[in-house]
């Protein structure tokens, strides 16, 4: 028998319009949409396994043999849940479901199963599956959409979102020459995984191609958690903004050069440290700042220093902001310069605009949540996601699940499979929701 999507997304949905409508009475209907649960935590386990690292995470950074591995057990997965599977130009996995009207702009929905060097189980991995189960879902229960669903697990999330940018034609050949983490170039990883970097433009999608996009993702901090809330609905993701800086000064004898005539650019740079949390902090709001890489030269002990390469990251929901900060620091470092004879050389290596979050799917999420007794929050992203490329063509949605202790990116990371059945439940309900239309 097969059940029309109207019938379930009612159920699900159904305080959006007012009502709860109950579906025809019929051996494959009386239960409630809900994803497997069993099904969804047994295949992010199985995924654990490719890339395994002795620390209890893994290893499994994208072009590399434990991501060929894992996408094939994906694509596997994908089949199951009786989705065309395709490898786009740009080395996605692509899983289409079609819908009633074949000419309808899709929803799609996922994330990413890369990872990064020793990381964790989770990140991406909780995303990429549930969307995978919630296609599972629908087609174990014979649900007709309006619209087609397209299900991708993008590649290289962790390098760059190297396969979201190909989609929003943010990827450049400058890119394709960037080397990635498996030590393969970009262009030579995509073709490894069954892509063409040659004809990326095949990849290219408009704006408006998306009717709208949904990606479930654990949270990566702790503010789920440590508050006890189910769902985190995500208003935007932030803004991430990075510099290579250059400290230059002049190198001596550290034994002969008294310490009133040095021009230490190591002493400088540690100046910079400093200040560039002081003035992040010194404004309300949750904007970040860091300085995360540092290397001095000559690099001897009996050398003072005379020159510092280090980098400076800015993150925040309000791309004026990112700006404002940075050119106070940078003159903040003139300043510090002047100190001891150093100077201070910005060279930009990274800009992603902020990506907020369309409030009517918002609004779709909460409901979704609500009709499933979970509480809610709403929260911004401080890390990146695919979600920040996509929304260059359509309206996107983002769904997040707490991360114990606010743990991620390590082998610690962790997410209850509770939650995490939660989130998928959730992610299954938000894009019934809007095939319905009733986000826009």
């Amino acid at each position: 028998m097969t059940i029309d999507r109207r019938e379930f997304a009612a159920v699900v949905i159904g305080s959006l319009t007012g009502a709860v409508a109950t579906p025809r009475a019929s051996a494959e209907s009386s239960a409630p949409l809900r994803v497997n649960g069993d099904r969804l935590n047994e295949h992010l386990a199985a995924l654990s396994q490719f890339g395994k690292n002795p620390q209890g995470g893994v290893s499994r950074v994208a072009y590399s043999q434990a991501d060929i591995e894992a996408r094939a057990a994906a694509a596997g997965w994908m089949r199951d849940a009786l989705l065309e599977v395709a490898i786009d130009r740009a080395g996605n996995l692509v899983g289409r479901r079609a819908g009633r009207d074949a000419g309808a702009k899709p929803i799609v929905f996922g994330s990413h199963i890369d990872s990064v060097p020793e990381g964790g189980n989770y990140d991406g991995d909780v995303g990429a599956i549930s969307a995978i189960e919630v296609a599972h879902t629908l087609a174990e229960r014979r649900v007709i959409t309006t619209r087609p669903f397209e299900v991708v697990i993008w590649t290289n999330e962790e390098g760059g979102l190297y396969g979201s940018r190909a989609w929003s034609g943010q990827l450049t050949a400058e890119d394709l020459a960037n080397v990635s983490s498996s030590g393969l170039r970009i262009e030579e990883g995509i073709r490894h995984i069954g892509g063409d970097p040659d004809r990326l433009a095949d990849v290219r999608r408009a704006k408006g191609d998306v009717a709208a996009y949904f990606e479930l993702h654990i949270e990566q901090g702790g503010i789920l958690d440590a508050a006890g809330i189910d769902i985190g609905i995500v208003e935007g993701i932030v803004g991430i903004c990075q510099w290579d800086v250059t400290v230059t000064g002049t190198p001596n004898h550290a034994g002969t050069t008294p310490m009133n005539q040095r021009h230490d650019a190591l002493l400088a740079a540690a100046r910079f440290v400093e200040m560039v949390n002081r003035v992040v902090v010194s404004e309300p709001g949750a904007q970040v700042g860091t300085v995360g890489r540092i290397q001095a030269w000559p690099g001897a002990p009996n050398v003072i220093p005379g020159r510092v390469s280090c980098t400076l990251e800015l993150r925040d929901l309000d791309d004026a902001k990112i700006m404002r900060l940075y050119e106070r620091i940078r003159s903040e470092s003139i300043e510090i310069g002047r100190q001891n004879e150093t100077t201070f050389e910005f060279s930009a290596i990274e800009a992603n605009l902020s990506a907020k979050t369309d409030a009517r799917l918002r609004e779709v999420v909460a409901h979704a949540a609500r009709e499933l007794g979970l509480s809610t929050r709403l929260l911004p992203s401080g890390a990146g996601h695919d979600a920040q490329s996509i929304a260059l063509l359509g309206p996107i949605g983002m769904i997040f699940v707490p991360s114990v202790g606010g743990i991620s990116h390590s082998p610690r990371e962790f997410t209850r499979p509770a939650d995490i059945v939660n989130g998928a439940n959730v992610l299954l309900g938000a894009v019934l929701a809007a095939d319905e239309g009733h986000w826009r």
